[in-house]
């Protein structure tokens, strides 16, 4: 094997430059350092009013049990179900963002994969709330886990109940893993340059990382295993939970496309809630040179895809009602779009199916207010699309005799709302907390491509 030459020896061994004169460290690390600003301080006050709501409606939802929601014969699974698989929805773009699109060495993911494995971690947590909520008596809910007990009692394991919290807690403990050990060494930076408090919790989660060439060899290393990894857990996890619906023999339930309809359909609102939520982050923090348009236009294209894969499993779903010449799925997929839930089903067409075909104009691709407004309706567009599916199949089943009507009642409305805001106080105090940039990964996409050649992305920094 041929030596190096001197002057690539030099090269790897010479010293970085120090990184607070690194204006990419500076800009990151304000966002965190900063005394909390009044909008954000309005903004933590709001949520925690909405979170104080929606956690008295479900005491009181305990007090006087579910009859407060809107469950009627036959419809036992309602507001509370579709959040919950639309937050498992949300945090799938996290493990994708970082897992998949880095085998595959999507750089533009650099300085997006933060935010999206934090949102992944709190989209879980919050998806977690709704096994507990949705049950109602909360006091049973250690009779979900298996394990031997006095009562000699077992777990049902033909329960979606059982398979959502095996799916559930698998996903929360390796996103919880891939999120903590990317974060080190900008946990380390964080370290070398703040006081008290801070330098502890900062100096405790470091676990005395140096940025030797020894540990980079062994994070990249455990990055790139966490990501093989986490790749098919990302594809699997979904999948279990469409199987809660695709194995009941409900019309409109029971079919083999759920499996990639609803993994699709998790990345692309997991999409849309990352931009959601990122571009008044990017507005406010003053981060348009790090978040730039290349990486927003790279979301759409994505958001384009996803799009085009879930309109198409629209159109194959009532294909297949219409080929089978099984009247109750004709009937139920007929009763979607013209029946008494028309209005949720157009809102899940228009906003998932049409509305994101504007991203084939690279103007409306980059224009920032833009992408927010139709990121928003993409995330509207997806609750409904789980609303639609279980709340249409299951008031419309076989026999017209026990045919039933749900509407969500304001207990329904307002817990949904506490767990918006459980989810946007979590957030809020992580943008105070750690890096919502990953600085070393943004850092070294600048050097590598600086060094290789200006890149549009190098010169945007």
């Amino acid at each position: 094997m041929t030596p190096p030459p001197p002057e690539s020896v030099a090269a790897m061994i010479r010293p970085t430059p120090a990184l607070p004169d690194s204006p990419t460290n500076r800009d990151v690390m304000r966002v965190f350092m900063e005394r909390p600003g009044l909008g954000w301080l309005l903004l933590i006050g709001l949520c925690l009013g909405g979170l104080a709501g929606g956690a008295a409606t479900w005491i009181y939802q305990i007090y006087a049990g579910l009859g407060i929601a809107g469950y009627s014969h036959p419809i036992f699974w309602g507001a509370y179900i579709v959040t919950f698989v639309f937050w498992v929805g949300i945090a799938h773009a996290g493990t994708l963002i970082s897992a998949i699109l880095f085998l595959f060495r999507a750089k533009w993911r650099n300085a997006i994969n933060r935010s999206a494995e934090a949102m992944t971690i709190f989209a879980v947590f919050t998806a977690q709330l709704f096994l507990g909520i949705h049950v109602g008596r909360i006091w049973k809910a250690y009779f979900i886990l298996p394990y031997p007990n006095q009562r000699a009692l077992w777990v049902n394991f033909k329960s979606p109940l059982l398979w959502d919290t095996f799916a559930i807690s698998t996903y929360t403990l390796v996103s919880l893993i891939f999120f903590y050990v990317g974060l080190i060494p900008d946990l380390a930076i964080a370290r070398d340059r703040t006081t008290g408090w801070r330098k502890a919790l900062y100096g405790a989660l470091a676990l005395g990382w140096q940025g030797t060439s020894r540990q980079w060899k062994a994070h990249n290393r455990t990055v790139l295993h966490l990501s093989g990894l986490a790749t098919p857990l990302v594809l699997s996890v979904h999948s279990v939970v469409s199987w809660d619906f695709a194995m009941a023999l409900v019309p409109g339930w029971h079919a083999t496309i759920f499996a990639p309809y609803f993994v699709a359909g998790a990345i692309f609102s997991g999409f849309a809630m990352v931009l959601t939520v990122m571009i008044p982050v990017r507005r406010i923090f003053g981060l348009e040179h790090i978040l730039t348009d290349y990486h927003f236009e790279n979301m759409c294209r994505f958001l384009l895809l996803t799009s085009c894969i879930v309109g198409y499993a629209y159109g194959i779903e009532y294909f297949i009602a219409w080929y089978s010449g099984v009247e109750a799925e004709k009937t139920s997929f007929y009763l979607r779009a013209f029946g008494p839930y028309w209005i949720s089903t157009w809102i899940m067409l228009i906003f998932n199916g049409v509305v994101p075909h504007l991203f084939w104009f690279k103007k409306l691709r980059t224009h920032v207010p833009t992408i927010f407004v139709i990121c928003t309706l993409i995330n509207i567009g997806m609750w409904f699309e789980r609303y639609v599916i279980i709340i249409t199949g299951l008031s419309r089943e076989f026999n017209p005799a026990v045919w039933g009507h749900y509407t969500p009642q304001p207990a329904e409305l307002m817990i949904i709302a506490g767990s918006f805001s459980f989810f946007s106080i979590l957030f809020l105090i992580f943008l105070k907390l750690f890096p919502v940039i990953p600085i070393s990964e943004v850092k070294e996409l600048v050097i590598h491509e600086r060094a290789h050649g200006h890149g549009q992305h190098a010169e945007a920094h």
